[in-house]
Parts: structure tokens; C-alpha cells; sequence
């Protein structure tokens, strides 16, 4: 019996060994997932070309009685370009709708949208009741741009140099006066290049 009552700590711990990994792998895991803001996450693809992927107009578009165009990144040349990734279903894309109409304002830039996964009717209905600040926009609707830009989610939002370059990326809506005006200081960045 008393052989029996000394091995019986040890098989505990044999027991408990796994449990005690899992339970500290757990906390590592929320902790690092805590920690950080995901909007800052660096992207492979900053100070390399665009994607060259051309994409097709949305289908029924107008803006000014005309067709909008679909996105063509030999646009990009010559210009600082913003490339907005959206989608009609996407609630922060809603917020910060207000935010790309200040954005397409400024002369200085493009605003160009990639509608992501997206049926045409849902996206027009977007557009037509908050707006079209785009003056392009491309259709997405089996994701495959997405990947090449690099896309986690929407909305994501891309400034593009006037040398084609991807300058700088947004994750997540520019839906705060404080994002908006660190976006812009990322724009005034590409414009003095």
C-alpha cells in the first residue's frame, strides 16, 4: 500500500502536466492577442508596387449622368491615389463613409473603391444613399483582388504613391476625427514625395 501512495504524486503530475502547458499556452495567447492595436499590423506590401490587378466597373454606376469607371492601376501613376476596400454589408464601412467624402474632396487625391464581395444592387443602394465619393470603382466578388491587396477584412484603406508604390495602409474604418487626421498626415506624406 504504501508503494502504491508514493508513485501517486508522481502520476498526478504526469496528469497535470499537460493541463498546466495548455493553461499557460492560454494565457500567452490572450495576452499577446491583447496586447497591440490591430490597425498598426505592418504589411508586406508597403513600398512595393500595387496590385496590377484591373477590375471591372460596377455594373449601373453613374456619377454626373456618367459611367464610373472600374479600377485601372495605370491611374495610379502620376497621382496619390486612395484605394478604399468596401462592402454595402459592412457596418464600419457605413462609419466611415463621411470620412472618404472629406478624403474625395481633396483635389489633391484619388479616391478610388474596391467593392468587396459585394452584389451590384446592394452596393449601387450603398452608394446611393450615402453617397459615391469614389471616382472609381471595381468590382471584387470572388475576393481574389483582396488577396492581392493584402486585405484582412474590410474596410481597409490604401494610399498609393505617385510612383504606383503602396505608401501606406489602413486597417479597419477611419471612423474617428483622430484617425482621420493621422490618415491625412499619411496622404500629406505621399503628396510631398
Amino acid at each position: 500500500m504504501s508503494e502504491a501512495s508514493g508513485a501517486s504524486p508522481r502520476r498526478w503530475w504526469l496528469v497535470a502536466l499537460p493541463l498546466v502547458i495548455f493553461l499557460a499556452l492560454l494565457a500567452l495567447l490572450f495576452f499577446r492577442l491583447g496586447a497591440g492595436d490591430p490597425s498598426k499590423l505592418p504589411s508586406a506590401l508597403i513600398g512595393k508596387p500595387a496590385p496590377t490587378l484591373v477590375l471591372p466597373p460596377l455594373e449601373g454606376l453613374l456619377r454626373e449622368g456618367a459611367p464610373v469607371p472600374g479600377l485601372d492601376p495605370a491611374a495610379f501613376a502620376g497621382n496619390v491615389t486612395v484605394v478604399n476596400v468596401w462592402a454595402s454589408w459592412c457596418a464600419p464601412c457605413r462609419e466611415e463613409h463621411p470620412y472618404l467624402e472629406k478624403i474625395a474632396a481633396d483635389a489633391r487625391v484619388r479616391l478610388v473603391g474596391i467593392n468587396y464581395k459585394d452584389g451590384a444592387e446592394n452596393a449601387r443602394r450603398f452608394l446611393g444613399r450615402y453617397g459615391n465619393p469614389f471616382a472609381a470603382v471595381g468590382v471584387d466578388p470572388g475576393g481574389r483582388a483582396a488577396i492581392e491587396w493584402g486585405v484582412y477584412g474590410v474596410p481597409e484603406t490604401f494610399i498609393v504613391g505617385r510612383d504606383g508604390r503602396i505608401a501606406f495602409k489602413q486597417i479597419g474604418p477611419i471612423d474617428a476625427e483622430r484617425t482621420f487626421q493621422a490618415f491625412m498626415a499619411e496622404v500629406e506624406k505621399a503628396l510631398a514625395r
